[in-house]
């Protein structure tokens, strides 16, 4: 298996698990907001309108990220050499004031980082303005404005 095939195993295994937590804290939002001990005291009191919108933004946001999953499920990437362009599935090195960043473009399941081989790499999806800086650049390329240099990609 190559070093990408185990990046992207990892990246299912972390947004797995991310979702698992994050269903958790749904169905616990959502046991507070229909508690009978929540509702309000007074006209002011607003404890059970904040429950629920709480609850109803974490069970959008594990409807998203089991979608991720289920879009990442059946994605390979294959190992770009470094002539070519950048396209989503690859691994890019950048560079900003000496300090070195990795990104891994990927159809969904951005803005989520895992740890592999020793460095930190931010997952970057479609919605993302950095991924649609990133799509089409070469080696050497500037990325905008935003003062990175493409160093790898892979």
């Amino acid at each position: 298996m190559g070093a990408k095939s185990k990046l992207l195993d990892l990246v299912r295994q972390e947004l797995r698990k991310h979702l698992e937590r994050l269903s958790e804290a749904a169905q616990e939002a959502h046991a507070a907001a229909t508690d009978p001990d929540s509702r309000a005291e007074g006209k002011y009191d607003t404890r059970s309108l904040e429950a629920s919108y709480l609850a109803e933004g974490q069970a959008r946001q594990v409807e998203g990220l089991a979608e991720a999953i289920r879009q990442l499920g059946s994605f390979e990437a294959h190992d770009l050499d470094l002539t070519e362009p950048i396209v989503c599935g690859a691994l890019v090195e950048t560079e900003r004031d000496g300090e070195t960043e990795w990104f891994l473009l990927l159809p969904a399941g951005g803005g989520h980082e895992v740890e592999h081989e020793g460095r930190t790499v931010t997952l970057l999806g479609p919605e993302s303005p950095l991924y649609r800086n990133l799509i089409g650049k070469t080696l050497g390329d500037s990325v905008g404005e935003t003062g990175m240099t493409v160093t790898e990609i892979g």
